[in-house]
């Protein structure tokens, strides 16, 4: 009877260790069956606060910042950025566009201290502050505005605090700004808009 009790403790005790064995390969780094996040964040990532005098977080981006208006971007601000900031990168982006995520807007080595974009940025390749602008989705560079063919669609408004600026040109592409940013980000912020054509 006792060597019966002593195998059940036994299996139970090899049943928890597998159970433990199979949570730790899911964990960071393990052989998830899930796809690795395309930019890394460092290790102690924190999030700051990013705002629009153009629209609420969440709510409907006025025509005029889309191709029913003048397709200007809108006018950002950010607070509590880390300290340690060396250079921002903006991404916006839609990922209920019919035929995948559609890029609107690649911005990078925007400076250290800066707080904020105006309403209207220009889409040169290079601004007057030394930022680069990317490759958006309409084959320019800058910001296009949003043109959904149908229904309602979410903006993703992404700034991305750097520990350095990314060596790559103007003109370079949403997915090569995420794998240079790879490690190199120290906090990122979000705010979201949406739109619906009439």
């Amino acid at each position: 009877m006792r060597r019966l009790i002593g195998a059940g403790i036994l299996c139970a005790a090899l049943l928890i260790a597998a159970c433990g064995g199979a949570t730790s390969s899911n964990a960071p780094g393990g052989a998830s069956g899930t796809a690795a996040p395309i930019a890394t964040a460092k290790e102690g990532t924190v999030s700051f606060t990013l705002t629009s005098d153009d629209f609420n977080a969440n709510g409907p981006i006025p025509a005029r910042f889309t191709c029913d208006g003048q397709s200007t971007s809108p006018a950002l601000t950010w607070h509590d950025a880390p300290a340690n900031a060396a250079a921002f990168a903006l991404i916006v982006d839609d990922p209920d566009a019919p035929s995948g995520t559609f890029t609107h807007w690649v911005l990078f080595n925007l400076p250290a201290g800066t707080t904020s974009l105006p309403r209207g940025v220009p889409t040169n390749d290079r601004l007057d502050n030394g930022a680069l602008q990317g490759a958006n989705g309409a084959g320019g560079t800058g910001y296009t505005g949003p043109c959904p063919p149908s229904g309602t669609h979410h903006y993703h408004f992404t700034l991305y605090a750097l520990d350095g600026t990314l060596n790559l040109g103007a003109g370079a592409s949403k997915q090569q700004v995420l794998d240079a940013m790879k490690g190199h980000i120290v906090a990122q912020a979000e705010i979201v808009s949406t739109y619906r054509r009439q």
